[in-house]
């Protein structure tokens, strides 16, 4: 098997497959280059294109290609594409992808080029939110801005019709009939490819939602990971972008929202760090959450669930790649209070 170009080889055969494919460009050279500060997912670089026709200022760009190591089985370039690709024409704000390439002969693998956002800041996610980086610096109401652009983008793109964007292509069909039941069977799979163990607890989660499988009463297009360090804030707070569409699916939207309140449990009450003032609360979230949509939240216990157990399948894979101890700790920590509540 050929080896992959390192980060610093990538730099001079993506300049030349840019100068041959990308229009103006035909004398651009790159005079930045750098690794994202933060993901697992993908290896994703920034960089700064000089030289394009009709620009004074070089062009941002980011340039994605898989993991050596993916996060899940079915890791694709293609799924976060094609959702970028379809939300274009719509009022989310996704990066605009300027093309995709699966043949691995210009820069050794499949890879995809997209302009990148200018301007904007995430919250952190290590150290978290809730201790260090921009959303402590912002003022409270600033924090509210914040997380209500979170979920009114997200409620936006729950409002999406599927069918109109083509994104057929999305739905997990060989682990069964319903969304729902698609999502339990492919978590099931991908922990047991993520790990030779997989914790007592995850297991019984994983019984749990096969037992307790329903049908949504809306199927849409989730973002799959909907959390505050993936939207993109200008100066004034206002949402510049929506990032991050590795694991976009058709599913129960719920499940962002489950995901949402997870994820800011995980950076706070789970790690015992306050929250700071002007965050919404759970309650306020879900009427919010509730308000923009115009639909009931029936299902969020389920969709803690499992998203905690998507969680666990990270954080196992991770602790394997890696050679290190039991990272799954936090998602056993969420689950053991979920499962306890009842039938």
């Amino acid at each position: 098997m050929t080896e992959l170009p390192t980060p610093e080889q990538l730099p001079p055969l993506v300049e030349q497959v840019i100068r041959r494919r990308m229009p103006n460009a035909e004398r651009a050279t790159i005079v930045e280059w750098h690794r994202a500060e933060h993901g697992f997912g993908a290896e994703t670089y920034l960089l700064a294109l000089d030289g394009v026709e009709g620009t004074d200022d070089p062009l941002g760009l980011v340039f994605r290609r898989p993991p050596t190591a993916p996060m899940f089985p079915d890791y694709d370039l293609r799924r976060q594409f094609l959702v970028m690709k379809r939300l274009a024409a719509t009022d989310i704000p996704a990066p605009t992808v300027r093309w995709m390439d699966t043949d691995p002969t210009d820069v050794g693998s499949a890879y995809l080029l997209m302009d990148l956002i200018p301007g904007g800041r995430t919250p952190s996610d290590s150290p978290p939110y809730h201790l260090e980086g921009m959303y402590v610096d912002a003022a409270p109401a600033d924090r509210t801005r914040m997380w209500w652009g979170c979920i009114d983008t997200m409620a936006r793109l729950h409002r999406l019709d599927p069918a109109a964007l083509r994104l057929d292509a999305l739905r997990l069909h060989r682990f069964g009939t319903g969304p729902v039941e698609q999502a339990v069977n492919y978590l099931d799979f991908a922990v047991h490819w993520a790990a030779p163990q997989v914790p007592p607890t995850i297991e019984r989660a994983l019984t749990w939602l096969r037992d307790h499988c329903y049908d949504p009463d809306h199927v849409t297009l989730c973002w799959g990971d909907s959390r505050l360090s993936n939207v993109l804030y200008g100066a004034d707070y206002s949402v510049l972008g929506a990032l991050d569409w590795e694991i976009g699916y058709l599913g129960d939207h719920e499940a962002d929202l489950a995901w949402l309140l997870l994820t800011d449990w995980v950076s706070s009450e789970y790690l015992s760090i306050p929250r700071l003032p002007g965050t919404p609360s759970r309650e306020e979230t879900i009427a919010r959450y509730k308000a923009a949509t115009g639909w009931p939240v029936r299902q969020l216990r389920f969709n803690e669930i499992l998203g905690a157990v998507l969680m666990a399948l990270a954080l196992l894979r991770i602790q394997v790649v890696l050679g290190i101890g039991d990272l799954s700790a936090v998602a056993v920590a969420r689950l053991d209070p979920l499962l306890s509540e009842g039938p």
